[in-house]
Order: structure tokens, then C-alpha cells, then sequence
């Protein structure tokens, strides 16, 4: 019980923290001579916020759910993570999502377990996965799992 309190505090934080960053940057003046907006340069593609993460990596998780329940099995997660070929005990990963120990993966898990592992590779707390924080960069530290 104490976990969940903590891990919703968590994300209390995270999700305020987020908010006040965007609220208290306020949009530059356009001059009237200036290119329009469809012009403009576009935000770098590899720039990651909480949402967008947790949004792209919910989706690709939530395809285990084959039968359409909304919730995701250890059976179904086991399956899924065999057709990704992916390596280590499917059973521990699933343990370490399915935080209530109720034997199913949901949406609100899902955003819970995103909202720690986003914590961890955005290194400089600012609330945006850039390109170097990201595992895929070369540059980036290995996350610890």
C-alpha cells in the first residue's frame, strides 16, 4: 500500500513538474514579416516527453492483449514476448509491471512502470528524453533494468 502511494506521488511529481514546465514557457512574439509556422523548423523527432513515451510504449505493449480485454495475462505476455524473441524470463518481467500482483497488466500499470523508466533515462530532470538519454544512442548509459 505504501508503494502505490509512493509510486502515485511519483507521478504526481512528474506530471506537475511536466506541466509547470510547459505552462511557464510562453510562446515568442511572431513578428508580422516572420516565415509561417509551416515553415518553421520542427521540434527534433528524437525529443521524447512523459506522454509521447508513455503513449508509444503503451501501444506496442498493449498488442499482447490479444484478446481485447483491455489487460494483459501472463500468458498472453509470454507469447508476446516469444513472437519478439526477446531474452530472460518473461515471468519476471511481467511480475516487475503487474504491481497489484493481481495477474494482469493494465493501462494504469503500464503508466505507472513508463512513468519510473522515463524517470531514469531523463538524466537531467528537464522532462524531455533527448537523443543522448535515449538506450538506442550511442552515447547514451545502458539503463539498468
Amino acid at each position: 500500500m505504501i508503494r502505490r502511494s509512493i509510486l502515485a506521488a511519483a507521478l504526481c511529481l512528474l506530471t506537475s513538474t511536466a506541466l509547470a514546465q510547459t505552462a511557464t514557457q510562453a510562446p515568442a512574439p511572431t513578428p508580422p514579416a516572420a516565415t509561417p509556422p509551416a515553415t518553421a523548423a520542427p521540434a527534433a523527432k528524437s525529443e521524447l516527453t512523459l506522454a509521447k513515451f508513455q503513449k508509444r510504449r503503451e501501444k506496442a505493449i498493449m498488442a499482447a492483449d490479444t484478446d481485447g480485454d483491455g489487460k494483459i495475462s501472463l500468458q498472453e505476455w509470454e507469447a508476446f514476448q516469444a513472437k519478439r524473441n526477446v531474452k530472460g524470463d518473461p515471468a519476471k518481467s511481467f511480475a516487475r509491471i503487474d504491481s497489484n500482483h493481481d495477474g494482469f497488466i493494465d493501462k494504469a500499470e503500464l503508466d505507472a512502470f513508463f512513468a519510473k523508466r522515463f524517470a531514469k533515462l531523463d538524466k537531467n530532470g528537464d522532462g524531455v528524453l533527448t537523443a543522448d538519454e535515449l538506450p538506442g544512442h550511442k552515447s547514451a548509459p545502458k539503463p539498468e533494468q
